[in-house]
């Protein structure tokens, strides 16, 4: 089977902090570098990004080249549309805008096979192309293991039912969204303000209660300490901020 064990799972199992990479860019040359760099996983933002299935692939095999765990972010609840990209070999998906138990139970269901779910089973790249014969149980069984789904949160009015959303089983993180998150709260010119860290602090706690890893995204490398040590540990720096600042850094002041 193409598809490898799940580098970001294995340490959020494991307590420690992963960090990765958003990216609306459907060029593998980008992933190739952050994998090279060390980030822990790799998340093409299907949401933002004019990107499709197709465009994906080669995405997927620069992460799987350099150890990188490849992520989708999708827009649209299509359960067809998830099957797509974890048939081309994406190990997890994050969704925007689940509002209540129901909606995430179906995101599971897209994720995973039965008897976990209802993804269905076909000649994909992600089984090396094989759905029959003695190796087909294998691969069933290793993708509902190493596959994620992951909610986020961008939407205050969320937090009262919040908890019994992501108490499902086979939840296995949620993102918080600071920006999206601080322009719902009224708050247009960023996510600083205390009332959206509180906000974020207590989605943390809620997360920490029901055995959730919290991510968070972080624009600098002080930032990301500052996120582990309030509690989150999916860390996700933005491929373009990144670049930006790097540049920044790098021309004369």
């Amino acid at each position: 089977m193409f598809i490898q064990p799940n580098r970001l799972k294995l340490k959020l199992k494991s307590g420690q902090p992963a960090y990765g990479v958003i990216s609306t860019s459907d060029d593998p040359q980008l992933a190739e570098l952050f994998g090279l760099v060390g980030f822990d996983y790799y998340i093409l933002d299907a949401e933002h990004g004019l990107i499709n299935p197709t465009q994906a692939v080669n995405v997927i095999r620069a992460c799987e080249l350099t150890n990188m765990t490849p992520l989708v972010r999708i827009g649209s609840k299509d359960q067809k549309l998830v099957l797509q990209y974890l048939d081309a070999g994406m190990m997890g998906v994050m969704m925007p805008d689940l509002r209540n138990v129901e909606e995430v139970k179906m995101l599971v269901d897209a994720v995973k096979y039965p008897p976990v779910g209802k993804r269905g089973v076909g000649i994909s790249r992600a089984s090396s192309y094989m759905a029959y014969g003695s190796e087909a149980p294998k691969y069933l069984e290793f993708a509902n293991e190493q596959t994620m789904v992951i909610p986020q949160f961008e939407d205050p009015t969320l937090l009262e039912n919040f908890e019994a959303m992501i108490s499902q089983s086979h939840v296995d993180a949620v993102v918080i969204g600071p920006r999206d998150l601080s322009l719902n709260m009224g708050f247009p010119d960023g996510p600083n303000h205390p009332e959206v860290q509180e906000m974020i602090d207590k989605v943390i706690s809620i997360c920490k209660k029901t055995n959730v890893s919290a991510g968070i995204t972080a624009g600098t490398g002080a930032d990301a300490e500052n996120q582990v040590a309030r509690g989150a540990t999916m860390i996700l720096g933005i491929a373009q901020v990144l670049i930006l600042n790097s540049s920044k850094d790098f021309l004369p002041k």
